[in-house]
Order: C-alpha cells, then sequence, then structure tokens
C-alpha cells in the first residue's frame, strides 16, 4: 500500500497491490495527485526510498508539475504518513479480510 495525506485537509490517497511498491505504483499515485489537485501548486514530501528517486519518477513529477521534496534518512518523524500508517495497521489487527479486494475496498 502506498499512501499520501494532504497535511492542511488530511485528504488520504492510496494505491495498492498485492505484491512490492515501484516506481510503477509511485507514477500511478503522481497521477491520482495530479488529477486531485488540479491547477495547484504540489509539493511532495518523501523518504529516500530507491523507486521513489528514479528517473522515471522524477520525470513524471516534472510533467506533472509537482516537486519532490526528500527527508532526511532515518527521519520518521518528519514522515507524516507513516503516523497515518501506524493507525491504520492497529485498525488492521482487529479485522480480518477474506481477500486482498475486500482489503482495498472497505
Amino acid at each position: 500500500m502506498l499512501g499520501t495525506i494532504d497535511y492542511a485537509t488530511k485528504k488520504v490517497l492510496t494505491v495498492a497491490n498485492d505484491t512490492y511498491i515501484t516506481a510503477t505504483e509511485v507514477c500511478e499515485m503522481l497521477r491520482k495527485i495530479s488529477i486531485a489537485y488540479p491547477g495547484w501548486a504540489v509539493h511532495i514530501v518523501l523518504d529516500n526510498a530507491r523507486y521513489q528517486k528514479c528517473e522515471a519518477v522524477t520525470t513524471l513529477a516534472a510533467e506533472l508539475g509537482i516537486t519532490l521534496q526528500y527527508i532526511p534518512p532515518y527521519s520518521p518523524n518528519l514522515n507524516l504518513i507513516k503516523r497515518l500508517w501506524k493507525f491504520v495497521k492497529g485498525e488492521l489487527r482487529s479485522k480480518y479480510y477474506d481477500n486482498f479486494t475486500d482489503l482495498c475496498y472497505h
């Protein structure tokens, strides 16, 4: 699961798959953000995962007019999405889903 959170509105956007997150999913997220915030100056704060810094991601971000900003390594306190994932994981521990699709669309 890949997610973004708008720090002002608390709006959450997600991209889900049943394998690993790669540059493909990051690019999908960039497209979702571009659609959700047309005409806005968008700045995304990311950690330093390789798949978030690769040429495909940086090129698409530039094409969409999205500024990518990377936090220093080992700085989870600066990454707001980590707080959301902590909450989500706590909620998921008490629920069971029969399949991945149900989890994604619940």
